[in-house]
């Protein structure tokens, strides 16, 4: 298994995604990096940090670099300003300049915010990805986007940035929990359901190879998620036009995510949030019945939840509008002219949206 995708802007290669078996060719990616004799920081989670951390830094330290960890607390809670000052700090104490460099250790949330340090610390030093949960390695990871969570208000502060290296070692996946592992499949049909019917169709057919964590199927499914995430961000990397695609049920699923108190994992709360979507194609007649109950049974198949209960339909309509996805007070609703084929609609009511969440908040 040895998979490498490169990304371009404006033409020219911009960084390798290398997909890999384990980390034994860490080492031999970043040296094409040409960075020696600096300063390396792995930033983890203490999820993360003990499983893989010792491996990473030893692969790293054969660049010639000095590797220094820091670990703060696993969760969402602590995607905020505040650990992002506890990591500059420790930068700062260990004197780090804008010539060394970051190592994302994690799944999106060690992205993320590492991605943003790396952006604002000393108005912008490099950082590579390492992603190590499956919704990390097919999105999160890739494209740039970095950003913290404000006061409960996901990615409201960010910052695009792009990282040197996104290197990615599938047998960590093995180390989920099983609903962990299965949350990211909702990037992953969404994939398929705004770009490309065809992968929808053999994510379908093969589910069961895939949750069993069969090689082949994992990297055949990982490679074509990248590749078409890949597309996307090349095409527009500043997410001013089809980027924007990506989102396809985060607008309600950010906003429901928020009112679950982040108890749900953010692949299920997006799977929610295109269910609801569906619901409005189905509205609209952009896409039959039959084709959002056959969607409905893959996210089954996958193991996700189709409704919540306990939150209120006003409050996520509401909290929806306060969205970094908001254009001139409108939502950008990311919705299906048919599986396959995504586009953007921006006069979608609150009318509309409360309807479609009347079968996913019961």
């Amino acid at each position: 298994m040895s998979q490498c995708i490169n990304v371009k802007y404006d033409g020219s290669p911009l960084y390798d995604i290398v997909i890999e078996s384990d980390f034994s060719r860490l080492a031999e990616s970043f040296n094409k990096l040409g960075i020696t004799g600096r300063k390396l920081c792995i930033v983890t989670d203490s999820n993360v940090g003990p499983l893989y951390a010792d491996a990473v830094s030893e692969e790293l330290q054969k660049t010639g670099n000095k590797v220094f960890s820091y670990t703060f607390e696993a969760g969402e809670n602590n995607k905020n300003l505040n650990t992002v000052q506890d990591v500059y700090e420790f930068l700062i104490q260990n004197h780090f300049d804008r010539n060394d460099c970051l190592v994302a250790l994690g799944g999106g949330v060690v992205g993320d915010l590492t991605g943003f340090t790396a952006a604002t610390y000393l108005r912008g030093i490099k950082f590579i990805q390492v992603p190590t949960s499956l919704l990390a390695q097919v999105d999160s990871s890739i494209g740039g986007k970095t950003g913290v969570d404000f006061r409960a208000y996901k990615n409201m502060v960010g910052a695009f940035h792009q990282p040197e290296l996104v290197y990615m070692n599938i047998s960590v996946l093995k180390s989920l929990s099983t609903r962990l592992f299965n949350s990211g499949f909702g990037e992953i049909i969404k994939h398929g359901l705004i770009k490309d019917r065809a992968y929808y169709e053999w994510l379908k057919d093969n589910a069961e190879d895939i949750k069993a964590m069969k090689p082949e199927a994992l990297e055949h499914m990982i490679y074509v998620s990248c590749n078409i995430k890949r597309e996307v961000v090349e095409n527009d990397p500043k997410e001013k036009g089809e980027r924007a695609l990506l989102n396809f049920g985060h607008t309600l699923g950010h906003a429901i995510e928020k009112e679950m108190n982040f108890t749900l994992y953010h692949g299920e709360c997006v799977v929610l949030g295109m269910i609801a979507a569906l619901n409005i194609c189905v509205e609209l007649g952009t896409v039959t019945e039959t084709e959002a109950d056959e969607v409905l049974g893959v996210f089954k198949m996958y193991g996700f939840p189709d409704s919540v209960s306990g939150i209120s339909i006003d409050d996520v309509i509401a909290v929806s509008k306060n969205d970094k996805k908001m254009d001139a007070g409108k939502v950008k609703f990311i919705l299906l002219r048919s599986l396959g084929d995504a586009y953007i609609d921006r006069n979608i009511t609150d009318e509309q949206m409360h309807r479609a969440l009347e079968k996913v908040i019961r």
